[in-house]
């Protein structure tokens, strides 16, 4: 973990992470920054907040990049995600879990991904 410069990447990402409760893919991010910060610019400044653990990252059902907002500042967060398969919407699951131990190995990340409808699509 480093120190965050504020820069005009990290401020609109910040923000657009701040007035989002669900995640968003990184096509989503693009698209919405793409007036104000080109893409490039936009995947380095994500892949700082995810280091430095204000957002985290998971692989929705599509194979698609998501991030969200940490709930606990600067904690890294392992619990489960969900993906609604009619809106697309995802979003984390308020439900943390350890990872496991398994013997002889190096277990560094684990991903749960529940699939269904949410509620506004049921």
């Amino acid at each position: 973990m480093g120190v965050i410069r504020n820069t005009k990447a990290i401020e609109e990402l910040t923000s657009l992470f701040s007035d989002n409760e669900k995640a968003l893919s990184v096509v989503e991010i693009v698209n919405k920054l793409s007036s104000k910060i080109n893409k490039t610019t936009v995947y380095r400044a994500l892949k700082r907040l995810e280091d430095d653990e204000v957002i985290h990252s998971f692989i929705d059902r599509n194979g698609l990049k998501c991030y969200a907002k940490n709930r606990k500042s600067n904690k890294k967060e392992v619990h489960p995600h969900f993906h609604c398969k009619s809106c697309g919407t995802s979003i984390c699951v308020p439900f943390e879990y350890e990872i496991p131990s398994y013997q002889n190995h190096k277990i560094e990340s684990a991903q749960i991904l529940l699939y269904g409808e949410c509620n506004k699509c049921l």
